[in-house]
Order: C-alpha cells, then structure tokens, then sequence
C-alpha cells in the first residue's frame, strides 16, 4: 500500500503584535495538523516563545534554515527565521513599523521557498495593514503581495466554509465602484479562471454559478439593467466556450443553493456579497484559498484581532481550518 504524500505547509506568523503568533503556535499543538501534511512556522523565535508561554505550550523549538531541515514531528516546532529582530521592543496590539516589516519579511520569505518548490503551500497568520504600509508596502495585503512577488497573471480568492466555494469579482474596493467593476469582461475571466483552477483540482466540468446584481436578478429589467447589459452575456461567451456557467442566480437564494450542492463554486460580484452569506454559515471556519500561484496559499479570515493580542483569548479554529483545508486542496491537485 503506498503511504500518502503529505504537503510541506509553511505558516507564516503574522504580524507579531497581533494574535498571529498564537494562533500559529496553537495550530502546530494541533497533532491532526502532522497527519495531514508536513508544517513548520517562519517567524521569529523569541516571538514564537512568548506565543508559546501564553499557549501553555512546552513544545522544542527546531531552528532551521530550509524546510529540508525540519522534524515535521508533534511535539517539536520546527522554526525558519528570517532575520535578527529587535523583538522585545514588539508590543502587544500596536501598530508598529518594526512588526510590519517582520511581518513582509515572514511572506516574502514564504514567496521564495514557494517558488522554489521547497514548500507546497503556504498559510498565512493577519497581517496589519497600516502596520505594513508604514514599512513600505504600497500593496493593500496577502494576496495582492503573493500576486506581484510572484509574477501570477491573477490571485484568485475563494472562500472556502462547509460545502461553499466562493469567489469574487472585485473585493477591497467602494461598493459604488464594485457595481461598475463587474462588466462582462472582468465577469467572464473570473468564470474562465474558476473553471481552469477547478479543473487542475480534478473537478469534472465544475458547476459554476454567477450571482446576480440587483434583487431578483432585476426581473427582466425593473430593477437595474446590469444583468442584461454584462452578466447574462458573460454566462452566455462562458457556455460558449464548453463551462458549465449558470445564471446569473439572484443572490439572495444563491449561497442558499450553493450549501445544498447545487453548484460546485459561485462567483460573487463584490466583498460583501460573498463574506456576508460565509461569515453568517460559520465565521470561525471561513478561510481564504488563493488559486493562479505557482503553490497554494490559504488564509484566516480574521484580522490581528490587537484588542485581545497577547491575552490568550484568541481562538484556533480559523488557523487550524487554514491549514489543513488548503493542505486537502493541495491533495486534490495531486491525486
């Protein structure tokens, strides 16, 4: 019988100020993390410690230099450093330059060891935006930053929670301004792009559902001409061209649908639309997969919560979700 290829995971900790390094550390004590996949955490040790102290966690600690030196064992966490940090000037909950740039370093780090084929996926701890903005990143977050370092024509987000695979036209961006962003071309490419990323998961002619615009899908125009104008003729080039695309659904019955399996992903035209109807089905377990990178990246779906930092109150589920449905994916790729 051949044993299971297990992904190597990295887990980047986040912005240390923040509540990414515990729920990291809290992941790793997680031994059914080690039956999926292979996981070690880059960060910063003395980090990591003070994580470890408010977990309760007794762990050894593995300093490595490159995933090809780490134990992948319970019981030991296996650390990548990536510089030498003034740490002990970090403070819990505050935005810091110093926590923002070891936060970039973590990612970037991440980026090239994904590049290079030494990791297989990468799940990412919050990160701050003002915090990296004051470091220098003119990028507005993770995916963004995992598009441009490497060089991917797209990031394509999906929620993943329970059985809903949700993906999105436009996201950080004024409602005003997303309704307009949604035309047929960006529409069409989003379809395209599902479609090949659901095909490499060997998912058979994937049922893809676009969501609708305005309430009941405008009713044939009384309410709103953008189903007519861009969203039924992009469902109509996407079947044209062999994908299974259905709509557009009205998405006040289209999440709904989605839940009881009608459709294998949905593509909402804007942030709300999706988060709202994930969130509300299970907050803790919505996380974020991020398809059209040469590796797999997942996210919580929480930011660094800076109220409690640093107090022990922050819950794992988000983190341990992150990881291992993206090292479930990553099985499904390879299968």
């Amino acid at each position: 019988m051949s044993v299971e290829k297990k992904p190597v995971v990295a887990l980047t900790i986040g912005d240390p100020a923040g509540i990414g390094p515990e729920i990291s550390v809290a992941t790793m004590m997680n031994q059914e993390v080690y039956n999926e996949c292979n996981p070690f955490l880059i960060g910063s040790i003395p980090i990591i410690q003070r994580a470890m102290a408010i977990k309760n966690c007794s762990f050894a600690i593995n300093p490595i230099s490159h995933p090809s030196e780490a134990k992948f064992t319970w019981g030991t966490i296996d650390v990548l450093e990536t510089g030498d940090y003034d740490c002990d000037s970090v403070e819990w909950g505050k935005v810091q330059k110093l926590a923002g740039q070891m936060s970039l370093d973590y990612v970037k780090r991440s980026i090239e060891l994904g590049m290079s084929k030494a990791v297989d996926v990468v799940s990412t701890a919050p990160i701050h935006k003002e915090a990296i903005k004051l470091a220098g990143c003119k990028l507005p977050g993770h995916t963004e930053i995992f598009q441009v370092e490497t060089g991917s024509d797209y990031g394509l987000t999906m929620f993943h929670v329970q059985n809903l695979r949700v993906f999105f036209v436009s996201r950080h961006m004024a409602l005003k301004d997303a309704c307009d962003y949604a035309n047929k071309e960006r529409v069409l490419s989003c379809v395209q792009q599902i479609h090949k990323e659901f095909t490499a998961l060997n998912i058979e002619n994937p049922r893809i559902a676009v969501a609708a615009l305005n309430p009941h899908g405008s009713d044939n125009g009384l309410f709103g001409h953008e189903e007519k104008d861009n969203l039924i003729p992009a469902v109509e080039a996407a079947r044209e061209m062999g994908i299974n695309a259905i709509g557009p659904v009205p998405a006040d019955s289209v999440f709904h649908l989605g839940k009881l399996g009608k459709y294998d992903a949905i593509l909402s035209l804007y942030h709300d639309q999706g988060h709202i109807a994930c969130k509300t089905l299970d907050f803790e377990r919505s996380v974020t997969i991020t398809f059209g990178l040469p590796f797999m990246r997942s996210s919580v779906d929480h930011g660094t919560a800076f109220d409690i930092a640093g107090t022990g109150k922050a819950g794992v589920v988000s983190m341990l979700e992150s990881t291992l449905v993206s090292a479930r994916y990553w099985k499904m790729q390879n299968q």
